[in-house]
C-alpha cells in the first residue's frame, strides 16, 4: 500500500518589529490568476486535458441531469479509467436550479464527502452549471480549485470564461456571487452535436456580443459562416469558440475583479438581465434575453446619433440570420414593459443608483453612459415592439 510521503521539517524564523507610534497598519494581500482554455473536438482530447489539469486529485463532478443522462457516463468511466474515482451529483437542468437553495443543497453535499481543500471540482454542463458549480468551490474550505467543462455554446463562448460565478436571487440575477478563477477550462464542441437549435443560437447571440464590442474580424468571421455555424460544421465552431476565449481573457485581463463597472462586456446584459428577472428566471434563454437588449441598447445608441442606421441594420440582420430575437414577438414568453423597467430600478438601486449602458457606435468601437433616460428605454423598448412610447415631456 502506498504512503504518503513525509515531508521534511520546515524551519521558520521571523523577527517582525513592532510599530512604534502609528496607530494604523497597511495589509497588502497580491493574487494572479491564470488559467488555459482548450477548446478540442472529441471526448477522448478531453479527458487527456482534463487528466494534466487534475493532476491526480481527487475529483467532485457537479453536472444537470440532462448532460448526466447524454454524457455522464462517458466522463466517468474515462476518469476511472485515469486512476480517478469521482464523486457526482446532478441538479435538474435550467435556471431554476441557480439558486441559494441548490448552492446549500451541494455544500452539505461536499461535507458528506472526504474532499478536501487540494481536491477539484469539475463543473459540467452549460453556464448554469459554470456559475452554480464556480460559486460552490468558491464557499467550500474558503475555495476549491475547479475546472470548468462547457456543454453548451453559451458556455464555450461566455459563461465558463472569466472566474465570475453566482446564483440568482428573486431581486436580481447573479446578485450572490464572486469573482473565483477556474484552474482551466475544456470546451468539446463534439458536444454541440447534441444541444438543441434553440440552444445554440442562444450561445451565438453572446458571441455576436463580443464582435460588436470587440473585434471586427470575428464580427465578419460570423457573418460569412453563420450558416456553417448552425450546420455545427465543427471546424467553424472551433474557431468561434477559440477566438470568443481570445477575446473575452484579453478583455478581462484588463480589469479582472470589476473595479471598474464601466465594461463593454456587459453589452445587452442592461436590458437582458431585467428581462431574465421580469420573466422569472427560466422562460427565456439568457443568450435570448441578451440578443434582445442588444437591439434595444442599439436602438438607444442609433437614437443618439452615435450608431450609423446601417450599421444597425448590419446587427439586426445578422442576429435575424441566426434566428435570435430581435423583436418582443419572438421571445419565447410575453413580456411586460412596465415589469423590465422595474428589474432595472432594482439594479439600479444594487448599484448604487447607477445604470450603465453600453452604446455600440462602430464594430470594436463603444461608448459607456450612465445618463439613459427612461424615455429612451420607453422608445426603444417600443420600436422593438414592447410598450408604447410615452410622449416627450416638456
Amino acid at each position: 500500500m502506498a504512503t504518503t510521503p513525509i515531508a521534511a521539517p520546515l524551519r521558520i524564523h521571523d523577527a517582525i518589529a513592532l510599530p512604534r507610534t502609528a496607530t494604523t497598519v497597511t495589509a497588502h494581500a497580491h493574487r494572479s490568476d491564470a488559467y488555459t482554455v482548450h477548446v478540442v473536438a472529441g471526448m477522448r482530447e478531453l479527458l487527456e486535458r482534463l487528466a494534466v489539469l487534475v493532476d491526480g486529485a481527487a475529483v467532485a463532478v457537479i453536472t444537470d441531469q440532462t448532460v448526466h443522462e447524454l454524457y455522464g457516463a462517458q466522463l466517468i468511466r474515462g476518469l476511472q479509467r485515469a486512476g480517478i474515482d469521482p464523486l457526482l451529483r446532478s441538479v435538474p437542468a435550467g435556471e431554476s436550479s441557480k439558486s441559494i437553495a441548490q448552492a446549500i443543497a451541494l455544500w452539505d453535499w461536499l461535507a458528506g464527502s472526504d474532499l478536501a481543500r487540494r481536491d477539484v471540482v469539475l463543473a459540467f454542463g452549460g453556464g448554469v452549471i459554470a456559475d452554480l458549480g464556480g460559486w460552490v468551490a468558491s464557499g467550500y474550505m474558503r475555495g476549491l480549485p475547479y475546472v470548468n467543462l462547457p456543454t453548451t455554446l453559451l458556455a464555450q463562448v461566455d459563461g465558463a470564461l472569466g472566474g465570475k460565478v453566482a446564483v440568482n436571487h428573486p431581486l436580481a440575477k447573479n446578485l450572490l456571487g464572486a469573482f473565483h478563477q477556474p484552474a482551466g477550462v475544456v470546451a468539446n464542441v463534439g458536444f454541440l452535436r447534441t444541444t438543441t437549435n434553440r440552444h445554440l443560437r442562444a450561445g451565438l447571440a453572446e458571441a455576436i456580443k463580443k464582435a460588436i464590442i470587440a473585434s471586427p474580424d470575428y464580427l465578419a468571421f460570423i457573418e460569412d459562416n453563420a450558416s456553417a455555424l448552425l450546420a455545427r460544421d465543427d471546424q467553424a465552431l472551433r474557431r468561434l469558440v477559440i477566438s470568443a476565449a481570445a477575446i473575452k481573457t484579453e478583455l478581462i485581463a484588463r480589469d479582472p475583479y470589476e473595479a471598474d463597472l464601466r465594461r463593454p462586456l456587459n453589452f445587452g446584459h442592461t436590458i437582458g438581465h431585467p428581462l431574465e428577472t421580469a420573466t422569472g428566471y427560466g422562460p427565456l434563454l439568457h443568450g435570448e434575453a441578451v440578443a434582445f437588449g442588444m437591439v434595444v441598447e442599439s436602438r438607444i445608441a442609433a437614437a443618439r446619433g452615435l450608431l450609423d442606421e446601417d450599421l444597425l441594420a448590419r446587427i439586426l440582420e445578422l442576429l435575424r440570420r441566426c434566428r435570435l430575437p430581435t423583436v418582443a414577438s419572438e421571445l419565447a414568453v410575453a413580456v411586460d414593459a412596465d415589469a423590465v423597467l422595474a428589474a432595472m430600478d432594482k439594479v439600479r438601486l444594487i448599484r448604487a443608483g447607477s445604470l450603465r449602458f453600453v452604446l455600440p457606435v462602430a464594430p470594436g468601437e463603444t461608448v459607456i453612459v450612465d445618463d439613459v433616460t427612461e424615455h429612451e428605454v420607453r422608445c426603444a423598448l417600443a420600436a422593438s415592439g414592447l410598450g408604447i412610447a410615452p410622449a416627450r415631456t416638456q
